[in-house]
Parts: structure tokens; C-alpha cells; sequence
């Protein structure tokens, strides 16, 4: 039996530089070294240690299965030692996404995001790492029913033999922790009833149907709800595989040339254009943004990452871009009204509640 390989992407806000905008080079190159370190151990078959806005990525391969403890180890180990040198460099909010300070042999729960998949590598590999700051984890919602579901985006869907039964997708339920799985295209409808809230319903996964094999994964990790106050939003980060009886490059990367709003943007607090973007221009600086997504492609070989390509440098996306920077001024032209500003029901972990609590005594019964 062929070897199974497991591609595992960890991120956190380590320490901003300047404030939100950005990860600080020095940092980068230490958490790439750690990595590097680690394949050298024999630890980890590939890596690739990289940045989008306030966050840093690490982005792994090796043939330890998901959620095993030496790879969360590792992970863990590095964002510490990275927000060491983050409070040393007196970057803005060192260690932020760091819960805790006892590792107990997973990160899930301690703050950094993860999205981990394994599967045996076919005779061609391509796989698309998403990372999006700014944002949460339902950002993906959206571009994930596109891919999978909608013919208008996904000729294979209508074309490929292989793909024409559909996926089926796995549905996180964030505030009750459930999940439940529902078959496509016959049971469409039914999913749109959920994902069409991402702020409680996220797609956690998606599986072929004839092999169920995992052809995509997300993070689901909720910052807010984990620490029981505002310590900014998930950043969410995406894997997609490609091609052979699954949707091609361009299909996977389609969603993304119509900016659709997602939730976050300044203090977390607001809805915003997802701009897709290179890694050069991943450093949010307009009211803290927009929110922006970075694609980037590798081709697995022996587990080895060839590449990455930047796939959102490409001015086919320039109109995108355009197209976010001119919602962005709309948004930004309604202030603190909704629907610029989110719900009062989503801004429970910020200053809403004290100022509502300090007033309290003046609301009198009409």
C-alpha cells in the first residue's frame, strides 16, 4: 500500500508589526528554522513557514497522521519561542493567540488555528493552501459551495464523470459543537439553510462521495468563544486538493474573483470585502484591512512541497481587488451602523456589554 502523507497547517498571532498589519521578518526565519530543523530530525518531510497579515503560518508535511502530539508539539513550541522573541522586539500583542501556557499534546483549544488532512499522494498532487486574516472561519463557507457545488463555478461538476455525483460536506455547528454531513446536490438546499450563517455554521470538510476520500479542510477554532473574551479574530486558513476527480486550479480559485463580505475587518467588529491577494500585499492597513485571503499552490512529491505559487499575484485578480476597495469605501462610509458594524448578538466579547451594563439603571419600561 502506498504511503499515506498528512499535510498539517498551523497558524497564530504571535506578535504584530506594525500593530495588526504585519509578522516581522525575524520572526519568519525563526519559526522557519525550527522547521527546518524538524526535517532534518526526520521529524517532518517538508515545510514552508510564511506570513499573512498579523499571523504566522506554518505549513508541514510528514507521515504522523493528524492531530499527533509531535507535531502539535512542534507547532506549539515554535509560536512560544516566536512570541519570545516577539516581546523582546516590543511587537503589539505578542503571544495573543496563546491561551495557555501548558501544552497538553494538542493545539486545539490553545488558540492556534489548524486544518490537517491525509491521504495517499496520487501520481499528481496539487493542493492549495488558503490563509485569510482579519476574518473567520465561516469566510470559507461561501467559496467552499462554489468549488463543490455550483456548476456556474465548477464546469467539472457538469463535465467530469467523476465529479458528477457531488461531495458530501461536513458542517460545524460552533456554538452547540455539533457537526452533521449533508450529500450534494441532493440535500443542497438543505445545507444552504446552515452555511448561509457563517458566524454559528462553518464547512469543516469536504469527501468524495465514491471513495470518500478528503478533498478539502478548514479551520473552525472560535477565539472568542474559546477565551471568553475579545482577542481578535481566527484568521482562517483552507486546504484544497486538485484536479483528477476533483475541481481544477482555476475552479478552486474561482470564488475568489467576486469579493463576498465576510465578518471581521477592525477589532473584529465589522463586515468587510475578502480581498484576495499576494503574499507582498497580505499586510491589511485600511482600518485594519480590508480582510484578505492569500492562495498559495504546491505540487506534492514524496511529500516534498514544490513550491509555492502565488497564485492571487495575477492581475486576472486586479478587478477583484478594485471591486473590495470600492465596497470597502461603501462599508466604511456607514460607521458604527449596521450592517458595516456586525449584529449586537456578535459583539458580545467586545466593549458592548460593559457600556450596556453601565447604563443599565437609565432604561426605564415604555
Amino acid at each position: 500500500m502506498a504511503d499515506r502523507i498528512t499535510l498539517s497547517v498551523i497558524k497564530a498571532d504571535v506578535g504584530g508589526c506594525v500593530g495588526h498589519a504585519g509578522v516581522h521578518q525575524a520572526l519568519v526565519e525563526k519559526a522557519a528554522g525550527m522547521l527546518k530543523d524538524a526535517v532534518g530530525r526526520g521529524l517532518l518531510v517538508d515545510q514552508c513557514a510564511t506570513a499573512v497579515g498579523d499571523d504566522l503560518e506554518l505549513i508541514m508535511t510528514h507521515r504522523k497522521g493528524p492531530d499527533n502530539a509531535d507535531i502539535h508539539g512542534l507547532a506549539w513550541e515554535t509560536f512560544k519561542r516566536c512570541a519570545d522573541l516577539a516581546r523582546e522586539m516590543k511587537l503589539y500583542g505578542a503571544g495573543q493567540d496563546l491561551l495557555t501556557d501548558a501544552f497538553s499534546g494538542n493545539v486545539k483549544g490553545m488558540g492556534p488555528g489548524v486544518a490537517e488532512m491525509e491521504f495517499i499522494e496520487r501520481a499528481s498532487e496539487p493542493v492549495i493552501v488558503f490563509m485569510a486574516d482579519k476574518t473567520e472561519p465561516g469566510a470559507w463557507n461561501l467559496p467552499l459551495y462554489k468549488m463543490f457545488c455550483d456548476p456556474f463555478n465548477t464546469a467539472g461538476l457538469v463535465i467530469d464523470p467523476k465529479m458528477h455525483a457531488g461531495f458530501r460536506l461536513e458542517v460545524h455547528d460552533l456554538i452547540e459543537h455539533k457537526r452533521i454531513t449533508f450529500s450534494t446536490p441532493e440535500e443542497m438546499y438543505d445545507l444552504l439553510v446552515f452555511i448561509g450563517a457563517p458566524g454559528r455554521f462553518c464547512i469543516k470538510a469536504v469527501y468524495t462521495k465514491a471513495t470518500g476520500d478528503i478533498a478539502a479542510v478548514s479551520t473552525t477554532e472560535r477565539l472568542n468563544l474559546m477565551a471568553g473574551r475579545y482577542v481578535g479574530k481566527d484568521d482562517p486558513v483552507l486546504i484544497v486538493r486538485c484536479q483528477s476527480g476533483l475541481p481544477a486550479v482555476g475552479e478552486v480559485l474561482e470564488p475568489f474573483a467576486t469579493p463576498h463580505l465576510v465578518a471581521g475587518w477592525m477589532r473584529g467588529s465589522h463586515h468587510g470585502p475578502l480581498m484576495p491577494v499576494s503574499i507582498r500585499h497580505a499586510t491589511p492597513t485600511r482600518f485594519d484591512g480590508p480582510p484578505r485571503v492569500v492562495a498559495l499552490g504546491f505540487q506534492l512529491n514524496g511529500g516534498k512541497l514544490v513550491g509555492p505559487q502565488d497564485f492571487f499575484a495575477d492581475p486576472a485578480f486586479d478587478r477583484a481587488r478594485q471591486i473590495a476597495n470600492e465596497l470597502a469605501s461603501y462599508l466604511r462610509g456607514l460607521g458604527p451602523f449596521e450592517p458595516h458594524r456586525l449584529p449586537l448578538d456578535e459583539m458580545e466579547y467586545t466593549t458592548m456589554p460593559d457600556v450596556k451594563k453601565r447604563l443599565e439603571d437609565r432604561f426605564e419600561k415604555v
